[in-house]
């Protein structure tokens, strides 16, 4: 795998503002070690605009610096399933045949954009809670619970930052897309 400068870029600053941002003191605690991260919005954000390689990193990376800096060791489990989710919105691109760089963001592609974030969200962090029940003999019942309030919380979260974010990006694309170099 050859990355160029540009993309190990990306991968630093979304992996920083995702880290970062995914500290509880920026989070909604709601179930045991269980926490909605406004950092999701970031996620979603790079894997939908770079892929879904810069999408499985940013989470991965992102995910391992939060659990770095919040002083509750790393939960390799977890870890991963940010980086899934990443992944897998980061699908979106490929999907929509690169709509959003022509400006172009319908009510479809939104809903393809939820879709996407909410097959992530089980898949990435149910692959999370099964390996927590199986590695670490954690409770099935409270790691379905997490992946079942995760899941949900995460989806609406990314939904609604989402649509404001992906709405305008489609705006400035389509400001620029038409634009033509004066010889």
């Amino acid at each position: 795998m050859n990355l160029s400068a540009k993309t190990v870029v990306l991968i630093a600053i979304g992996a920083a503002l995702y880290g970062i941002g995914g500290l509880p003191m920026f989070g909604i605690p709601v179930f045991a070690n269980t926490t909605l991260k406004p950092a999701m919005a970031v996620l979603a954000l790079f894997s939908v605009l770079f892929g879904p390689l810069v999408g499985f990193l940013v989470g991965f990376i992102g995910h391992w610096v939060t659990d770095l800096f919040a002083g509750w060791g790393v939960w390799i489990t977890w870890v991963l399933g940010s980086g899934i989710v990443g992944m897998l919105i980061g699908l979106y691109p490929k999907i929509t045949k690169e709509r959003l760089e022509k400006g172009q963001f319908s009510k479809l592609d939104f809903t393809l954009f939820v879709v996407l974030a909410f097959a992530g969200n089980v898949l990435g962090y149910g692959c999370s809670a099964f390996l927590d029940a199986v590695l670490y003999a954690e409770p099935f019942t409270k790691v379905l619970a997490q992946l079942t309030i995760i899941a949900a919380g995460n989806t609406l979260l990314i939904a609604v930052v989402g649509h404001f974010i992906l709405t305008a990006v489609a705006k400035r694309k389509q400001q620029s897309y038409n634009l033509k170099e004066a010889y």
